[in-house]
């Protein structure tokens, strides 16, 4: 096989990977990260989902735990519609979800609580309600110098926490097996409770559903 054919052929094993990947679904939210991501159930098993066209402040960011919070009211424990649009270099369903008939991305930019961030700004409808949204001031733009979080990550590099990890990190972080651990007693550290909730969702954990685990171990978040 030469290397253009072989090229093709990886070429078209991606495209197919993906297009089985991302594939709409409906399912409950077991666990909200920040506040453009969910955890939902797929089959039983939790997919990593990305909001679509928008991004939430990170959550050392003003407003990030806001931002997280305000996607909490309205997915956390929900039955959601996911219509997937990709899968992103990091493993998550890129997608926009629906809580009923609500738009939940939609719904995070009309209350201020995310930045419209659709390719080449090209959706009308997320502009609209961000323009909308800083005339109201409503959340972040009660302030006056709000920050994309692409810059806030580059001026603030060792805060972005939220951020996706690094393949190399994610390759060196301790694995985790769902049930194995359900009580934030069994934890060792804040970060093995935010994995445990992210990857599997267990509510003891997140006893008050606002998104912080163990809050002895990682704080209110407030």
């Amino acid at each position: 096989m030469t290397n253009r054919l072989r090229c093709h052929v990886c070429a078209l094993l991606l495209f197919v990977c993906g297009a089985v990947s991302a594939a709409d679904f409906t399912g409950k939210v077991i666990a909200v990260p920040d506040g453009d991501t969910l955890l939902v159930l797929q089959n039983g098993k939790p997919v990593k989902v990305r909001l679509a066209e928008v991004d939430a402040p990170e959550k050392a960011q003003p407003y990030g735990i806001a931002s997280q919070k305000s996607l909490v009211e309205l997915a956390m424990g929900k039955l959601v519609k996911v219509v997937a649009r990709a899968v992103d270099d990091y493993g998550r369903l890129v997608a926009t979800v629906y809580a009923g008939a609500l738009n939940v991305n939609h719904e995070q930019v009309r209350r201020g609580m995310a930045w419209e961030y659709s390719r080449f700004r090209n959706n009308r409808e997320l502009i609209a309600l961000q323009r909308d949204a800083q005339q109201a001031r409503r959340g972040l733009w009660a302030a006056e110098g709000a920050l994309e979080p692409s810059q806030w990550r580059k001026q603030h590099p060792y805060l972005a926490h939220s951020a996706p990890l690094a393949a190399s990190t994610a390759a060196t972080a301790p694995s985790v097996t769902c049930g194995s651990k359900k009580r934030c007693a069994q934890m060792s550290s804040c970060e093995e409770a935010r994995r445990h909730l992210e990857l599997c969702g267990p509510e003891s954990l997140d006893g008050d559903r606002d998104g912080v685990p163990c809050e002895k171990l990682c704080g209110s978040g407030k």
